[in-house]
């Protein structure tokens, strides 16, 4: 697919994200937007991994460390074919397996997550089990910024260092905002790419929204043979939504319904200026 495709795909992503979270009636939609065109340059381009290899041993993994966006990841599984999305509408309901944070009861999804400081932990043992086992398969996680106040994540990339493990890609989802506020009011992360390359990783620093920037830096992996790879993706808590941009209170927030219809209009106009 070109760009220009993918970048229809993120919007088209968004309207539905936002379906169905308003069906559930919960949902982290700030943290989900923001992080949607990650996921969509990940699963279009840049993973070896499909429905139908994704119990080969060779296949790359992805662990959704801020499992809490949960959204971005069903509604981006679902058009991969991992399973159908006429299954989403029973998104939180009693009983369904796509709960509010990945599960691996559901099809595509690597390791269950929520637990914030996790993700990273779980990736490096699964990337030093590759290197051990001399398999060609890389690891990709993402971290929430607000995740990093979490010590598990440094010590992480502490080991991810010391091992070598140019087979793991950190990416980090940085739109700055966290459930109580900005990230650097409470517990502050700058000067962030010198810290992560102060604990060992190589870094890069992207338009988080960018489908040409991000597909740019995730095709150079390794960045240097022998260090993990870190990615600060600079992002938009509520991306696409005029009146949820930059805004905390939609970390966990269900539009009402005059909210949700201005959503996707908004959503709806662009991919209509998109499309002509």
């Amino acid at each position: 697919m070109t760009d220009h495709e993918l970048y229809i795909k993120s919007i088209e992503y968004r309207i539905k994200l936002l379906k169905y979270i308003k069906m559930a009636g919960a949902g982290h939609t700030g943290g989900s937007l923001s992080c949607i065109d990650i996921l969509n340059v990940l699963y279009n381009r840049i993973l070896n991994v499909t429905p139908e290899t994704f119990t080969d041993p060779g296949r790359d993994r992805y662990i959704q460390s801020k499992g809490h966006s949960v959204e971005a990841l069903y509604v981006v599984l679902a058009d991969r074919g991992f399973f159908s999305e006429d299954e989403l509408g029973t998104f939180y309901g009693y009983g369904s397996r796509y709960t509010g944070h990945p599960t691996r009861k559901v099809t595509g999804v690597e390791h269950n997550t929520g637990g914030l400081g996790h993700g990273l932990a779980f990736s490096v043992g699964v990337a030093l089990a590759g290197k051990i086992e001399h398999a060609a398969y890389r690891v990709f996680t993402l971290l929430g910024d607000g995740e990093l106040a979490e010590g598990s994540n440094w010590e992480s990339l502490m080991a991810a260092a010391h091992y070598r493990l140019d087979n793991l890609c950190v990416i980090v989802d940085r739109n700055s905002l966290q459930l109580t506020g900005k990230t650097e009011d409470m517990c502050g992360l700058e000067p962030l790419a010198q810290k992560m390359e102060a604990f060992g990783g190589d870094v890069r620093t992207v338009n988080g929204h960018d489908i040409t920037a991000l597909t740019e830096v995730l095709k150079t992996l390794p960045f240097t043979s022998g260090k993990p790879s870190v990615v600060i993706a600079k992002t938009i808590k509520g991306k696409g939504i005029s009146f949820m941009e930059h805004d905390p209170k939609w970390h966990h927030g269900v539009p009402d319904q005059k909210q949700y219809e201005q959503a996707q209009q908004e959503l709806e106009a662009r991919l209509t200026e998109m499309k002509l």
